[in-house]
């Protein structure tokens, strides 16, 4: 990993970035919630030349999972082998400025939707009044403009303003245009590296889990191979026998332990994408026929019944090479395995201890 290097960005190249794909929000970043005023305070900001935090980009030739539609915006995907600045600090600000400065309509995690071209620039303002605003009622309609049209609006537009407001037009769209925005951009980090990073960045908010980081590391476009829609989809098979319980860090369990014996966190996190992709379907057939197996065989009717979900590992890692039904010495020895374990909790403790 290289060491973080800081640089600057002006509007135009940060938000063409944007708009080229070349800068993705990960999906393991949280939900856009900022309000549109907290959003007009970030340009009024911009416009008085404050400082607002700088941007930490993930710089990679990875594709992890990202979000494609900033509002109604749909943007590109890099070509294969390009690089990709992924936003592990400033998603919020970012998104909010990409909004704002282009007029775009979002939809907040609340369900409710802001129209970014409704931020205004009050021409009347002093320097040391809020110039940015979203509340424009009762005034005049000369004396405020949007900010989009303030930057996309030709000069027949600015022109048609009375002449008092010319040079605040001609400064604000300046200020906005040339302001200059930190950046460091973290290159050659492996993904859990990165992860980590964001985590140690939000460490006031919630850390990511491990099934979030994997969903991440394991993301393939070219195949559209996702694993939270192939874990839901997994869930979904299992509703109808009542299984649908089943936990994530347990099916990562089930295909650390397929691979490579263990089902520690960090061999966990060092998998390789490739063979896990490879192997899922035959992982997931392995799940349920487990799942099929302690309800035909041990009258186990629901998941919550179960001594504990890790139990249904190693039952998948057997059938995982068994593809028989278990009949003889097989049905004996997994019926041992399974009362010992259920009576002493060994596996369970054991498998909670190594994902810590």
């Amino acid at each position: 990993m290289q060491l973080p290097e800081p640089q600057t960005k002006t509007f135009s190249s940060l938000v063409g970035a944007i708009e080229q794909g070349q800068i993705k929000i990960p999906q393991f970043q949280r939900d856009f919630v900022w309000t549109m005023q907290k959003s007009a305070g970030l340009i009024d900001s911009v416009i008085k030349g404050y400082p607002i935090g700088t941007f930490i980009f993930w710089r990679t030739k990875e594709r992890l999972r990202s979000v494609k539609n900033i509002g109604k915006q749909v943007l590109p995907e890099p070509e294969q082998g390009e690089f990709v600045d992924y936003v592990l600090d400033g998603q919020q600000r970012l998104t909010s400025l990409f909004a704002s400065l282009r007029g775009v309509t979002l939809v907040r995690e609340d369900g409710r939707k802001n129209d970014f071209s409704k931020i205004f620039i009050d021409l009347e303002a002093e320097e040391s009044d809020r110039i940015v605003t979203t509340d424009i009622e009762g005034k005049d309609e000369k004396s405020s403009i949007s900010i989009l049209a303030l930057l996309k609006g030709d000069f027949t537009v600015l022109a048609s303003y009375p002449q008092k407001y010319h040079e605040k037009l001609k400064t604000y769209k300046n200020r906005i245009e040339s302001y200059q925005y930190s950046i460091i951009q973290v290159k050659d980090a492996p993904i859990e590296i990165a992860t980590e990073i964001f985590t140690r960045i939000n460490v006031g908010g919630k850390p990511l889990s491990l099934f979030e980081i994997m969903v991440a590391k394991t993301f393939d476009h070219e195949i559209q191979f996702d694993l939270s829609e192939k874990f839901q989809e997994l869930v979904d098979n299992l509703k109808p026998f009542n299984y649908e319980t089943i936990s994530d860090a347990t099916v990562l369990q089930i295909i650390s332990i397929i691979l490579s014996k263990e089902c520690k966190r960090q061999v966990i996190l060092q998998l390789d994408k490739t063979n896990f992709i490879n192997i899922w379907d035959k992982a997931k057939d392995s799940i349920e026929r487990t799942v099929e197996y302690f309800k035909n065989y041990y009258r186990i009717p629901v998941s919550q019944l179960l001594p504990y979900n890790a139990l249904i590992a190693p039952f998948s890692y057997f059938f995982f090479d068994h593809t028989d039904k278990p009949t003889g010495d097989k049905q004996k020895f997994l019926e041992d395995f399974f009362w010992r374990c259920s009576l002493s909790g060994r596996y369970s403790s054991a498998v909670e201890s190594k994902l810590a």
